[in-house]
């Protein structure tokens, strides 16, 4: 069944095919409340896109050797993440590009460390959002600079921890930016044509402060 726009309904049959399990293995998935209760019509079920993709996110979760039990924690984690419009502020404007992506190919990115724990984790940080029944990564250029790190034998965890600590210094450096502008009584527009020379500013300083830390500790 076809709704407003893009959205669509599925029975109950219809939904399972659709995600590759049986109707006896979605009901349970509904018993442990993995998914939202569908739509009632009478004694008719409806089921849409989001109970959808959310089944596909537990297959692509489960053949990577994952429990329920985990899933349950990252379904909750997703039940109370803010959507991608939060995430970035709507209407605000920003140089990062949104990436849509499939459970199964969120997944894929990270290999086996696409655990339950870190992409709660990364829902809490505010790397993943979500948009209906897809998963948004907020910036493309995070995005592959995570999944990189990831190849080199870092592990996501520790990825993750980072960009915590990454976002903290990231707000104060932002902050004596905005500072500046408001003191210069710079307008929005003003602001906006600067913003790359803040951004050489801070890539430089980092550069600098890579040399003197790394370069300081193989002379150590």
């Amino acid at each position: 069944m076809a709704g407003n726009g893009e959205r669509h309904e599925y029975r109950m049959e219809e939904l399972a095919r659709k995600a590759g399990i049986t109707v006896r293995t979605l009901r349970f998935y509904r018993e442990r409340k993995l998914i939202h209760p569908p739509r009632r019509e009478g004694r008719i079920a409806w089921y849409d896109d989001t109970h959808l993709a959310r089944l596909r996110t537990i297959s692509a979760l489960l053949e990577r050797g994952h429990t329920l039990s985990g899933i349950a924690e990252l379904a909750e984690a997703f039940d109370h993440g803010r959507d991608v419009g939060e995430l970035l502020g709507l209407g605000a404007p920003s140089e990062e590009t949104p990436v849509r992506l499939t459970p199964e190919a969120l997944a894929d990115v990270f290999g086996d460390q696409a655990t339950p724990e870190n992409l709660s984790a990364a829902l809490e940080l505010g790397y993943l959002g979500t948009d209906g029944g897809e998963i948004v990564h907020v910036s493309r250029r995070l995005l592959d600079v995570s999944a990189a790190l990831v190849r080199e034998g870092i592990p996501l965890a520790d990825v993750l921890a980072a960009a915590r600590r990454v976002r903290e210094h990231a707000e104060a450096l932002a902050e004596v930016f905005a500072d500046m502008m408001t003191a210069h009584r710079r307008t929005p527009e003003d602001a906006q044509r600067l913003r790359p020379l803040a951004k050489s500013v801070v890539e430089a300083e980092l550069s600098l402060a890579l040399d003197r830390r790394l370069l300081g500790d193989q002379r150590s």
